[in-house]
């Protein structure tokens, strides 16, 4: 393949990545918008034992999602505007964008493999919580703040070991609440599925990033080394100067004008006078045609 087959293949693979990167970020903007203003998870802070420290992982994983997704757009728009632009300047600044979204993700990805459980214990602790405080108190906060977590997981109480309930534990899951599932399986269920949507948004988001650096780099190169089409074609038909400056620069005197330069087929006074000044230097006037016209003038 020649280089400059190359180089267009890698611009349209860098413009199918910026886009895919694109639908990414949007993604990951998502994600991280539900996992915090979602009720699956606004519901369990009230009652979590350690609320700071749920609120603070909480906040962490918003504000890291919207940054990621923040830096992936950027990325994904400088680098589609230096592909088609041809400006090595805008695609140094899609790589380092996409090199810095690469290091958060290998960060977060390390996270998830070292506590991969640590959310989903905060929120099974809290439901515990709250199922304790529901069956001290038969009326009152804890019973709704148990019954707000039960209508949001669609589930309801907890199965015994032995599967035996007593009366207060009975009483908490009544008529239709009673054919729910468990809410620790629910809860679970639910996370699991969350878990897996933010792992597989870390692998694309981990494949597309190195996937854009590699492009990116490869363009950027191909942009200094002056082979990029754009440049290419602006080094085959460079601007044309006037007549006038390259006569100057060759060392040779610039032409006469004739009247087929002039508009309308005439000269303009300026130039018919200095002809006629060129005239009278070439061929100057002779004596005895000068004693001619006194004479004729007498």
């Amino acid at each position: 393949m020649e280089p400059c087959s190359r180089v267009r293949v890698a611009k349209c693979q860098m413009l199918a990545t910026s886009l895919f990167v694109l639908l990414l970020g949007s993604a990951m903007a998502a994600t991280a918008a539900l996992s915090y203003f979602g009720p699956h998870f606004t519901v369990i802070g009230p009652v979590s034992a350690d609320r700071t420290t749920y609120e603070a992982l909480h906040h962490w994983a918003f504000s890291a999602g919207i940054a990621l997704a923040a830096l992936l757009t950027l990325g994904a728009m400088l680098s589609a505007a230096a592909t088609v632009r041809g400006a090595g300047g805008l695609m140094a600044a899609a790589f380092l964008s996409f090199a810095l979204v690469f290091c958060a993700l290998v960060q977060a990805a390390f996270w998830r493999a070292h506590s991969p459980t640590q959310m989903e214990d905060a929120v099974l602790d809290a439901y515990d919580r709250a199922y304790e405080r529901a069956l001290r108190s038969a009326s009152g906060s804890g019973r709704q703040e148990l019954v707000a977590i039960q209508d949001t997981f669609r589930c309801c109480g907890k199965s015994s070991p032995l599967g035996l309930l007593g009366g207060l534990e009975a009483d908490l899951c009544q008529g239709e609440e009673a054919a729910r599932q468990d809410c620790l399986r629910g809860i679970q269920s639910f996370l699991r599925v969350h878990r897996n949507i933010v792992s597989t948004l870390i692998g694309l988001g981990l494949a597309f990033t190195v996937y854009a650096m590699l492009l990116s780099s490869f363009i950027w190169f191909t942009i200094r080394l002056g082979r990029y089409p754009v440049s290419q074609r602006a080094r085959n038909h460079p601007p044309q100067e006037p007549r006038v400056y390259r006569c100057i620069r060759e060392g040779s005197p610039s032409p006469r004008p004739s009247k087929a330069d002039a508009p309308g087929g005439r000269l303009s006074p300026s130039r018919r006078s200095g002809q006629l000044l060129l005239l009278q230097d070439t061929h100057p006037p002779t004596h005895g045609s000068g004693e001619a016209t006194v004479s004729t003038r007498m």
